[in-house]
């Protein structure tokens, strides 16, 4: 048995059906471990997450950004952008929209995989926070997307405010700012705030922060923490402790996945696609 970490699809599902070729995916033998956005941008976002869908009892995912904007904009949360979302669409317009939403509302914020001593979390684990916390914190927006309180998180879930984390954080506000640790943190300073505008690479940080994996004083350094997210890292980022698993499919990049076993990368390109697609 193998377990293989897949960076953002993007709704790829072509580059995704050939990565499972790659890696001779075999159900019942191998696991993925889905690093989130399997939806959004790409030219095929509903048969993505139709084909998660058929192997999900073959894998773990954890949700993303465009993921949870999707189940936003099935709570009414949000209004649909017309060309933004238009691939979104698709989906909230099935007929099987309801079991693969009610799936996808299902998934965590971060998953274990503790005989590789190592996690997975869309943009990876806040530095300042213990694994043991990531885990606490991850549970309290999960209760709440499992939970009928899930429209209501979805209304208040966008903004970039609170910049960091307080213990004496409450509600919607505490949910936000967890929320925005583990789906759309790259930079981050000395404190531990989050910088949510800059989507550069990682030496293209604003002034007082630096990428989230650099802070001097990250509490799981011991732990390898596989994420995506940061597609401007291009999937170059590979260290005893880290993997990025996002190399940009659906900016014509690649779809990569890391065997845990023994590290080994593989990919398959995505040079047909590219932003207008």
């Amino acid at each position: 048995m193998s377990v293989y970490a897949i960076g953002d699809l993007q709704g790829c599902l072509e580059p995704f059906d050939c990565l499972l070729k790659e890696i001779d995916f075999t159900p019942g033998r191998d696991r993925l471990l889905l690093a989130g956005d399997l939806v959004a941008r790409g030219p095929d976002s509903l048969g993505t997450l139709r084909r998660v869908y058929q192997l999900r009892k073959h894998l773990h995912c954890v949700l993303g950004n465009h993921d949870l904007h999707l189940l936003a904009l099935a709570h009414g949360a949000v209004p649909a952008r017309k060309k933004k979302d238009a691939d979104l669409q698709a989906i909230l317009d099935a007929p099987d929209r309801d079991e693969l939403l009610g799936w996808l509302q299902q998934q965590p914020l971060l998953h274990d995989e503790p005989a590789f001593n190592a996690v997975i979390a869309h943009a990876g684990i806040p530095p300042l926070w213990t694994l043991d916390e990531a885990r606490e914190r991850a549970r309290e927006v999960e209760q709440v997307l499992r939970s009928d309180d899930a429209s209501a998180f979805f209304h208040d879930m966008y903004g970039n405010d609170p910049a960091g984390w307080d213990n004496a954080l409450t509600g919607t506000t505490r949910l936000r700012v967890i929320t925005n640790y583990f789906t759309r943190m790259r930079f981050i300073n000395d404190a531990g705030e989050l910088e949510l505008t800059q989507k550069g690479e990682s030496d293209q940080a604003p002034p007082g922060y630096f990428p989230w994996f650099e802070h001097p004083a990250r509490q799981h350094a011991d732990t390898l923490v596989l994420f995506g997210h940061w597609a401007a890292l291009a999937a170059k980022l590979s260290t005893p402790t880290l993997e990025a698993i996002d190399a940009g499919c659906v900016w014509g990049g690649h779809l990569t996945a890391v065997r845990l076993e023994d590290r080994k990368r593989f990919h398959c390109d995505c040079s047909h696609l590219g932003p207008d697609t």
